[in-house]
């Protein structure tokens, strides 16, 4: 009898054991989608989409984790270094793979060797706006203000909207003041206070301050207008030479994650992005989607950071 008892004992440990390894497998566990700059910012939207998409498509929940911090630089380390789990993504942007590059004279990862990507997930141009209370209606307006009166916000050093107040400087011949905050949300509420006079940034963030009286949208960074303020007249029409500036959004695994992971993800990923009713989503925050892949989106990656690069020496930021 006590023989009996202790091998049913060892069976029912077993298939404990068995089930507690099963409930582990990546296919059940969560996933975590890292996304490396603060609650309510244009990331952080695009992320929290994908992330609901992604999730049904697997069958397994996907959560998103805001890890703020460096131009995004932080967050993006956490994940090119949480080794071979298999359950970490990260919502990569145009400044994390492509500015940081050149930005950051120590910067602790490589966005080219530390990082495989899943999916391009679109575009979006930056729209300059000022405070309603502003007396600009144009950007010639903006040209006629004195470079003293004048301080322009970004969320953060060598973001897309640091570079391009940058650019406007030199386009326009000014020396307006750059004044970096945490991250977007933070320079928003700055600017809609009217402590700073204009800033750029996503459709996705700034068009609700705009539709609710807040904030004057004056002109957009692309060459083409946007599709989500179709009305926003492009600096270039206004007279700025050469100005066509957009960020962008992809999803990434660690170049560490097992390759039938990464490719089981991939397809989800492609499968997701195809969706009208994802790309509708990402169309009304105002990002465009794209079809990018394959070795495109390895040739695309690093035109965008010698681009960048050459804008950030421009732009003559450096952050050690």
């Amino acid at each position: 009898m006590t023989r009996d008892i202790a091998r049913r004992a060892l069976i029912a440990s077993a298939l404990l054991a068995a089930g507690a390894a099963l409930a582990q497998t990546p296919s059940s566990r969560p996933i975590k989608l890292v996304v490396p700059f603060g609650a309510g910012t244009t990331t952080d939207i695009v992320g929290r989409t994908l992330a609901d998409a992604l999730g049904r498509q697997l069958g397994q929940a996907v959560i998103v984790e805001n890890k703020p911090g460096a131009g995004g630089a932080i967050g993006s380390e956490q994940v090119a270094k949480s080794g071979t789990d298999g359950q970490t993504l990260l919502m990569g942007t145009v400044g994390t793979h492509a500015i940081n590059p050149s930005l950051y004279k120590r910067l602790s990862y490589s966005p080219l060797r530390d990082f495989a990507p899943l999916g391009f997930v679109g575009a979006t141009p930056t729209l300059l706006v000022v405070p309603t209370a502003s007396p600009w209606k144009t950007v010639a307006d903006l040209r006629q203000a004195g470079d003293a009166a004048v301080n322009f916000a970004s969320a953060g050093n060598g973001t897309s909207g640091h570079l391009a107040g940058e650019l406007l400087n030199v386009r326009l011949g000014k020396k307006f003041v750059h004044v970096p905050y945490r991250d977007g949300a933070q320079a928003m509420t700055e600017l809609v206070a009217g402590n700073v006079q204009f800033m750029f940034y996503h459709p996705a963030a700034v068009l609700p301050q705009v539709r609710a009286g807040r904030l004057r949208a004056l002109g957009v960074s692309s060459a083409k207008r946007s599709a989500a303020a179709p009305d926003v007249p492009t600096l270039i029409e206004q007279g700025v030479p050469d100005f066509d500036l957009v960020a962008w959004f992809m999803l990434y695994a660690p170049a560490t994650m097992p390759a039938d992971q990464r490719d089981r993800l991939r397809e989800a990923t492609r499968q997701v992005l195809a969706q009208p009713e994802v790309r509708e989503k990402l169309s009304q925050q105002g990002i465009e989607p794209s079809d990018l892949s394959g070795a495109a989106l390895d040739a695309f990656a690093r035109n965008e950071i010698a681009k960048w690069g050459e804008a950030v020496q421009r732009s003559g930021a450096q952050i050690d």
